[in-house]
């Protein structure tokens, strides 16, 4: 059991520290937009770049992007207009899902557009160089600092998880609940017209004089 528990502990905390790093095609007229679940008061930082496929020519101006980050309700905490890079950060105010898009001009003729993008939340999205120079300490105060927020990170995790799954068991007797109530009165409709043919019956053979 404990060997369940700390594999599970073991996974979690790989997922806390995990960073998005990509690199994609989009084509003059697309959009692209990239998700990630992230937890409120979540620490968030991304950059992006467009890939300058002709080095020492500078990029053309239909390799230009627009970019919008945006909250699980629609708030805007990100905008680049016409851009060839950018960068933001910010700390999630609410659970869910949070989204990255990404398009370019329609242009005649097409064009195709390839983009760095790298997303980092949680632990990972934390710039632990800095934090060594600021306070002046030694690595191995840095890993315990960074190994505390990452245990805490897991702390956090876990209650998330449960309370998406007491969310769940809720939704599973509600359910459950309804199924019952519609069997109970799918069986009473079956009896009921059952009653009803066989007192139709009866009055049929009464009529005829078979009874």
């Amino acid at each position: 059991m404990s060997h369940i528990n700390f594999s599970v502990i073991l996974i979690l905390g790989l997922m806390s520290t995990m960073a998005h790093s990509m690199r994609f095609d989009l084509q003059s007229g697309a959009t692209k937009c990239i998700s990630d679940d992230i937890k409120s008061n979540a620490m968030t930082v991304g950059k992006y770049s467009v890939v300058n496929h002709n080095e020492g020519f500078p990029k053309p101006d239909s390799h230009k992007v627009t970019v919008r980050v945006t909250s699980p309700y629609g708030s805007n905490y990100h905008y680049g207009d016409h851009v060839e890079s950018g960068n933001f950060a910010f700390t999630a105010a609410e659970t869910g899902d949070y989204s990255a898009c990404f398009w370019v001009s329609d242009r005649k003729p097409s064009t195709t557009v390839t983009i760095d993008f790298d997303w980092k939340t949680g632990v990972a999205a934390k710039d632990w160089s800095k934090v060594a120079k600021k306070g002046q300490i030694e690595t191995m105060e840095v890993e315990l600092t960074k190994l505390y927020d990452t245990v805490s990170s897991i702390h956090d995790e876990m209650f998330f998880l449960r309370e998406r799954e007491e969310e769940m068991q809720q939704l599973n007797r509600s359910t459950n609940s309804k199924m019952a109530t519609f069997s109970f009165l799918s069986l009473l409709v079956c009896l009921s017209v059952a009653g009803l043919q066989l007192w139709h019956l009866k009055m049929f053979f009464e009529r005829k004089k078979l009874l």
